[in-house]
């Protein structure tokens, strides 16, 4: 049996396709008033206490662009809180805080230290991309790395997963959305102030995260029997599948999801689609936004207006699909959006596409809407939820988060959930989903990588809907099945996407894996 090597970061183990081993401001005067400049905070400082810098990693005080959380998110009372629960609980310590959008300002920052202006530092990812946390890093000090939940998660995990994989010896991280478990990692810091190593120091911050994760959830899962295809039909059926790509498809893998899983991939202009959405029936239009008023539990921020021009990009999404006999479509939303390519967030339309067996697919992301094409294939029908992930130890959730979600997650035929329409969460326009989905079954969520041969998969126990304000609309959390450690170790080699499936899906998505001759990862 072909065995392959895989560095994980808390293990180096093999892997192959059966034996499936897991790898391993307020505005800047209100800022100013919450000691976030380079100067002490209140609490005596004595020589004998560790003395840390607070890095809070964000674009500004208050948000200045849509990304997660949301445009004008204010963080001001988010570091406020936690300066004074570090000074009110970690005595021993004394802080200093400052704030950086990118690297080059957080090596600044580091370099006005030296080598003997603190003794670590603790990094908060506020928001998802700014590189801030490398530059703490890098001093080989003890480094406290912290997830602002829903705000800076997709970096944190990507970050997150490289130190891993590097085995930085210096990083330590908590991802909870418990204020204790970060108040409690903080004191992890005293450890080299006692004498230990930095190695120490991380070794004792994974012993509190360990001791603090939540148990499992021990209830059985409810009955929910799947009807899949074989995996010899489901190929069958791949081959006679298209994937319509609406500009800037990402990765660019077109040429491999052809050759390996057969789908053939058709570059689609703004232009077209755009046009189709011009040309839709207005009749049809105002229709279903009158089925939208009517089903939808709760519509909030969205004008009628914009139902009917969400309704006609639905109608566009149709006609370009038959006029190239595709049954999925991926669109760059946000860049045809904001580029005015397009007038109308396809949210809505995906969401009616999901229902009826199609795949609508965000951010002209091919490998999840290959991923969403062999699956819902598959499943005969299912749809895939394209997500964000979040991961939560207080709860031992992993959540799901973005603004596109079917309410049929049994199949077009299958029982509808809840559902309300809100505006697409990171900038508060246009419409988009909140779908509640079922709890307490089981989940299967994977990534097709053709251009390397491998299936990512990890299963969880559907238990709550987060309403959570911040970051996309619709967040199903779950709590997965296995390590959940190992789940921070991969995201920097895939990226932060995932798609979900209700259903107990293992043994025929590994079917599906020999048929195909690749590899499956089992990132729990």
């Amino acid at each position: 049996m072909n065995q392959l090597p895989l560095m994980s970061g808390c293990a180096c183990c093999g892997w192959d396709r059966r034996r499936f081993l897991a790898a391993g401001c307020a505005a800047c005067a209100g800022a100013a008033g919450l000691a976030l400049s380079a100067q002490p905070a209140r609490a005596a400082s004595r020589a004998d206490k560790t003395r840390i810098r607070i890095l809070y990693s964000l674009h500004a005080p208050k948000q200045d662009r849509p990304d997660w959380p949301n445009v004008g998110f204010d963080f001001g009372p988010v570091m406020q809180r936690v300066e004074s629960q570090l000074r009110q609980h970690c005595g021993d310590c004394t802080f200093v805080s400052s704030m950086a959008a990118d690297e080059e300002r957080a090596k600044a920052i580091v370099a006005e230290d030296g080598a003997d202006g603190v003794d670590g530092y603790l990094v908060l990812q506020l928001n998802c991309w700014n590189r801030v946390v490398q530059a703490a890093a890098a001093t080989g000090k003890p480094v406290l790395y912290a997830d602002f939940q829903y705000g800076g998660s997709g970096g944190f995990l990507v970050y997150t997963s490289a130190f891993l994989r590097s085995g930085a010896p210096n990083v330590g991280f908590v991802a909870s959305s418990r204020m204790e478990d970060l108040i409690e990692a903080v004191k992890c810091f005293d450890v080299v102030k006692r004498g230990g190593s930095v190695q120490d120091f991380v070794a004792a911050t994974q012993k509190l995260r360990h001791d603090r994760t939540a148990a499992p959830d021990a209830e059985a899962c409810r009955d929910d029997a799947v009807a899949t295809l074989s995996p010899e039909e489901c190929l069958r059926r791949m081959k006679e599948c298209r994937i319509l790509t609406v500009e800037q498809g990402w990765p660019s893998i077109d040429a491999q999801v052809t050759e390996l899983m057969g789908i053939e991939v058709i570059k689609v202009p703004f232009a077209e689609l755009n046009a189709a959405w011009e040309a839709a029936d207005k009749d049809q239009s105002r229709a279903l936004a009158d089925t939208w008023e009517k089903t939808a539990q709760n519509i909030r921020a969205v004008s009628r207006g914009t139902l009917e021009i969400s309704a006609a990009m639905y109608l566009a999404e149709k006609a370009v699909l038959e006029r190239h006999r595709a049954n999925a479509i991926t669109i760059n939303c946000l860049g045809g959006f904001y580029g005015n390519h397009i007038h109308a967030y396809p949210c809505l339309g995906f969401h009616e596409l999901l229902n009826e067996g199609l795949i609508g697919a965000c951010e002209c992301d091919l490998r999840s809407t290959a991923t969403m094409v062999a699956m819902t294939t598959l499943t005969q029908g299912r749809p895939g939820y394209i997500s964000d992930p979040v991961i939560d130890t207080a709860k031992r959730q992993i959540i799901y988060a973005h603004c596109v979600a079917s309410n049929r997650v049994f199949g077009p035929q299958g029982t509808a959930n809840p559902y309300e329409i809100l505006t697409h969460s990171e900038d508060r326009q246009g419409a988009s989903v909140r779908s509640t989905m079922p709890v307490g079954y089981m989940t299967t969520t994977v990534e097709f990588a053709p251009e390397r041969k491998v299936i990512l998969f990890h299963q969880g126990k559907s238990v709550e809907n987060s309403l959570d304000d911040r970051a996309c609309r619709t967040k199903l959390a779950v709590q997965p099945v296995g390590d959940l450690e190992k789940l921070f170790t991969q995201w920097d080699q895939w990226g932060w996407h995932r798609v979900t499936y209700f259903g107990d899906l293992k043994e025929p998505v590994f079917a599906l894996a020999d048929a195909l001759g690749w590899d499956v990862l089992q990132e729990a």
